[in-house]
């Protein structure tokens, strides 16, 4: 299943320990990810997958050591070892499969019950997949970790009402500006968090003054066509930002894009900056007139909605614990049926020594009537170590061994 003497880890950073600028140093784009992925298969790393949101970067994949993923992750990225030393996690086997469970099911999310993780790790399977770097054990866990992910969506109420970055971001501007339909706003970078900006912008302010600025232009015309909105080309940035109130900031640039250079006017801007790496130079807080909020300060604006849904996390926490025994259940099982075919096969050596023996001694040997006696013997012994390694009240893998040293079998990987 896995290379000798592998581990599962799962290593990375999240909104936890790391801030918006460090996060930045350890984020990783669309091509990042393939070099990610390139170098672990030239590195001979077996299987293993990629995330990167705005709140998290995190490789899940087997190695000898954590070291090999983390060398992976900061070979690709700005961050350095040091860095990543500070503000980091590291889990291994049964903690890195609960971590994941966690992650995917939206109970480690920045926002509580905020599943669009779970679309990343999808995304990310696919890749690993297409670059042969997805096992079973991945595979099986990925889709356990979906299944979870349904159920709690379905079975609880973790994600109902509206809380996420953009529907606080809205939220922010809302509570800040007495008449929102009358302002200025620009929004700046058309990703996922700046579409749905936009459609709770649109749904909730009622304001027809919302421009659109992309660098590609018919991308920003795709969003704007749907809410009926203003698009700008991306040489009129400097002069859009200079009529709006509100510049709304969500490009997926590795390096700011707006800074104090671009604002010339002396009305009041707020900035809303919703991108990692962070888009917005601080610089522009030496203008009086601007005041800067980042997605990271959104996020703690937590409201009854949130709290509500604390109270489903139990229920959440159940099917997790469900879901998660089965995919031990599967794991077990496939853990210890090399083991079971190896003490099988080494019996059958047995056997056929032990016939040959007796073939010799005893003239009048029945050698059909050993054959099914000794089959029957074998098929019992094996049924109740097998039986034994299905106990979950044992430990596999201390069972596992004692059999491999008893009977000197090859040892099987870890998990």
């Amino acid at each position: 299943m896995q290379q000798k003497n592998t581990y599962f880890y799962a290593i990375g950073l999240s909104y936890k320990k790391a801030d918006a600028e460090i996060r930045g140093h350890f984020s990783l784009d669309d091509a990042s990810k393939v070099k990610v992925l390139e170098q672990a298969k030239a590195n001979g790393i077996e299987s293993l997958i990629v995330t990167s949101t705005c709140n998290r970067t995190e490789i899940f994949g087997f190695a000898e050591h954590p070291f090999q993923l983390i060398q992976l992750l900061c070979d690709n990225t700005k961050g350095t070892v040091e860095e990543f030393r500070k503000v980091a996690y590291i889990y291994k086997s049964n903690e890195a499969v609960t971590h994941m469970f966690r992650v995917g099911s939206g109970l480690d999310s920045q926002i509580l019950g905020d599943f669009e993780i779970i679309s990343q790790l999808k995304k990310s399977a696919v890749l690993s997949k297409k670059y042969q770097l997805l096992n079973p054990f991945i595979e099986r866990l990925i889709n356990s970790v979906i299944q979870a992910s349904k159920r709690i969506k379905n079975e609880t109420e973790i994600s109902s009402g509206a809380t996420s970055v953009s529907y606080a971001s809205v939220h922010y501007i809302m509570n800040r500006f007495e008449n929102v339909a009358d302002h200025n706003i620009l929004l700046f970078g058309t990703g996922k968090i700046g579409r749905n900006t936009c459609e709770n912008l649109v749904k909730h302010t009622k304001n027809e003054h919302i421009t659109l600025i992309n660098r590609t232009k018919d991308k920003a015309e795709a969003v704007a066509g749907k809410f009926n909105l203003i698009v700008k080309d991306y040489t009129d940035l400097q002069e859009e930002i200079n009529a709006a109130d509100i510049l709304i900031v969500a490009t997926g640039a590795q390096n700011p894009t707006v800074d104090k250079y671009l604002i010339q006017s002396k009305k009041d801007l707020l900035i809303l900056d919703l991108s990692i790496p962070k888009n917005v130079n601080e610089n522009v807080l030496d203008l009086d007139n601007v005041s800067l909020i980042h997605l990271d300060d959104l996020s703690l604006m937590t409201d009854e909605t949130l709290e509500k849904r604390k109270l489903q996390i139990p229920l959440a926490e159940t099917i997790i614990d469900e879901v998660q025994a089965e995919f031990n259940k599967w794991l077990n099982t496939r853990k210890f049926a090399p083991t079971i075919k190896a003490l099988k096969h080494k019996l059958l050596d047995f056997k056929t020594a032990e016939l040959e023996t007796q073939r010799k001694k005893i003239s009048d040997f029945n050698e059909e009537q050993a054959e099914v006696i000794s089959n029957n013997i074998i098929q019992k012994i094996t049924n109740h170590f097998a039986h034994h390694l299905k106990d979950e009240t044992i430990s596999t893998t201390d069972s596992l061994e004692l059999i491999q040293k008893v009977f000197q079998l090859e040892k099987t990987n870890h998990v």
